[in-house]
């Protein structure tokens, strides 16, 4: 089992000369988590959700503080961990099959066996048979789907994802946070990922992390199964209608808009 940890980390951007002291973004951030978990981190805008992932994701260094796989320091990007954007950034020069397997490529792996690894992931996200397909062929919840599977080719320990469905209609949506469940219990791969949808984080999350922002901290850390239990075969719509989901989705609104009550009193 892996884990991943976040250690007393604060991020700040620098300031433009003569503006004072860097204010910082993220403040205090401490969490660890392993690779069974599917973590959904949520928040106001300016609560520094997408600086976080960023900082997982080895893009920024943080100001203070460390994070670590395995107990080794993340000091820039590592195929230990691989991201999924809001644009599904593929290639439109390759088709699906090679998108997938392009980072396999980058490794010299020879081209049967990641072209074999992009059929088994092609299959895993429900694209059996569109490996040939241009990337201008296919929708957009496809082209998320294919972005999945090329995340997923190296193996990775832990999954970034940062807002990945947030382009989509809200049908298309609603089918791949199911997907995405399944993904996950497949890869047996940890997952980080950002979102602005209460809906969508109490339906995917075994654990939900709540920023507040000015600076970016944490407030709340809760768990939650109703993805677990749409794995277990229950009803999505079902699930969704249930009062403990309802009840789940006015506890957290609650507290993602708490401080804003507060500066109102």
């Amino acid at each position: 089992m892996s884990h991943l940890t976040i250690k007393d980390v604060s991020l700040a951007y620098p300031q433009a000369k003569g503006e004072g002291r860097p204010a910082d973004i993220l403040q205090n951030i401490n969490l660890s988590f392993d690779d069974n978990q599917f973590i959904v981190v949520i928040g106001r805008s300016g609560s520094g959700k997408t600086s976080l992932l960023n900082l997982v994701a080895g893009f920024l260094q943080p100001s203070r503080g460390g994070i670590s796989v395995d107990s080794k320091p993340v000091a820039g990007p590592g195929s230990d961990r691989a991201v999924v954007f809001q644009d599904d950034a593929l290639y439109p020069w390759l088709n699906a099959r090679e998108n997938i397997g392009f980072p396999l490529k980058l490794r010299n792996v020879p081209k049967a066996v990641r072209d074999a690894r992009a059929e088994e992931l092609l299959d895993l996200v429900g694209l059996s048979g569109s490996g040939g397909r241009k990337i201008w062929e296919l929708s957009g919840g496809m082209r998320q789907r294919v972005g999945i599977a090329r995340a997923l080719a190296s193996n990775p320990k832990f999954l970034l994802m940062d807002e990945p469905l947030g382009a989509l209609d809200a049908l298309t949506r609603s089918r791949m946070q199911g997907l995405l469940l399944k993904v996950w219990q497949a890869s047996r791969t940890g997952v980080l990922l950002i979102t602005h949808s209460i809906d969508e984080a109490l339906f995917l999350a075994t654990r939900i992390i709540v920023l507040a922002p000015t600076p970016g901290r944490i407030v709340a850390d809760i768990s939650a199964d109703f993805g677990r239990r749409h794995l277990w075969g229950e009803d999505a719509k079902e699930i969704r209608a249930g009062d403990a989901f309802k009840a789940a989705h006015e506890k957290l609104l609650g507290l993602i808009h708490e401080e804003d009550e507060e500066l109102a009193a």
